[in-house]
């Protein structure tokens, strides 16, 4: 593993971005259930995604499904700049806050569809989706720079792949790591 993903994950708490009900268990190796019946993915799957862009330091990443916002700011440790998308408005805005207590102004938080991405912004040097679909999105293809990498679990009910892509000189190069469980991506391109 690497150990840059390993010490920001030790310098972002975790508790803080789960409900106070659930507080107990935030560095368990498990999902949080955060509302919206959407969850805080489980640690070792953050650092796996993670460790798969390749981060140095100087990336401008995407990530679809803030969620409570713990993954944005561990990226925000090890990236200079974080967009993340978040369907839920009420999510959104619960993240935003503390992201904002948190001290973590590389991160931009917005409302949107996820499966669109953020072309305004774009292109982006990592992509990363904390949820699962059929297939990667196209517009999340079309945003990722030269060089850039795309990480994504792939599949459905029966079974899911974290895919990784990595776009070389216009074409995509794709490679399956380990299974995995996430919620559905929810947006207008996957229904």
């Amino acid at each position: 593993m690497d150990e840059r993903v390993l010490q920001a994950m030790r310098e972002v708490p975790r508790h803080v971005f789960a409900p106070a009900k659930r507080r107990h268990e935030a560095y368990g190796d498990h999902p949080i259930p955060i509302g919206e019946m959407q969850t805080i993915s489980q640690p070792y799957m953050v650092a796996v995604m993670i460790e798969h862009l390749r981060l140095r330091g100087g990336e401008r990443v995407l990530e679809i499904g803030t969620g409570s916002g713990y993954q944005a700011a561990v990226l925000s440790r090890l990236a200079a700049e974080v967009y993340t998308v978040e369907c839920f408005p009420s999510l959104a805005a619960d993240a935003r806050l503390v992201l904002q207590r948190l001290g973590c102004p590389s991160v931009r938080v917005m409302d949107a569809d996820g499966c669109q991405g953020l072309a305004d912004q774009a292109p982006y040097n990592g992509i990363i989706v904390a949820a699962a679909a059929a297939f990667i999105p196209p517009p999340l293809r079309a945003q990722l720079a030269d060089g850039g990498r795309l990480v994504m679990p792939v599949g459905g009910p029966e079974g899911q792949r974290l895919v990784i892509v990595t776009r070389q000189a216009g074409t995509f190069i794709e490679e399956k790591a380990v299974t995995c469980r996430f919620v559905p991506l929810l947006g207008a391109d996957v229904q």
